[in-house]
């Protein structure tokens, strides 16, 4: 059920993503207020339609990722302090601390006059 849904997700990313690149972009400062004349019609059916897909695609999208949450699988027969980063942790070898840290001797940051 989780790979349906992830898989429809990614179809609504794709689709959404062509659907925002087919669409004029509606900046233009005052251009924009005169160019309104020259859509006639079919033109402004076709960006409501766009404008409507988007809008659908994104709540669908909002909608299946919220979903998604509670239908991840979940292991149930890991016990606790048994992942993958502890053991990973527990391979690696202890760092010793540094002891009295101090800069060789003869070693003076002084600049000499």
């Amino acid at each position: 059920m989780y790979t349906v849904i992830a898989i429809l997700i990614i179809v609504i990313c794709i689709l959404l993503t062509l659907i925002v690149l087919v669409q004029s972009s509606k900046g233009g400062g005052l251009a924009s207020n005169f160019s309104s004349s020259n859509q006639f019609m079919g033109v402004r059916k076709t960006a409501d339609f766009l404008e409507k897909s988007t809008w659908t695609l994104a709540i669908a999208l909002l909608a299946f990722s919220l979903f998604s949450i509670f239908i991840i699988p979940r292991g149930t027969n890991v016990q606790a302090g048994d992942s993958e980063l502890q053991e990973l942790f527990q391979d690696l070898p202890e760092s010793q601390p540094i002891e009295n840290f101090a800069p060789p001797p003869g070693d003076d940051q002084t600049p000499e006059e």
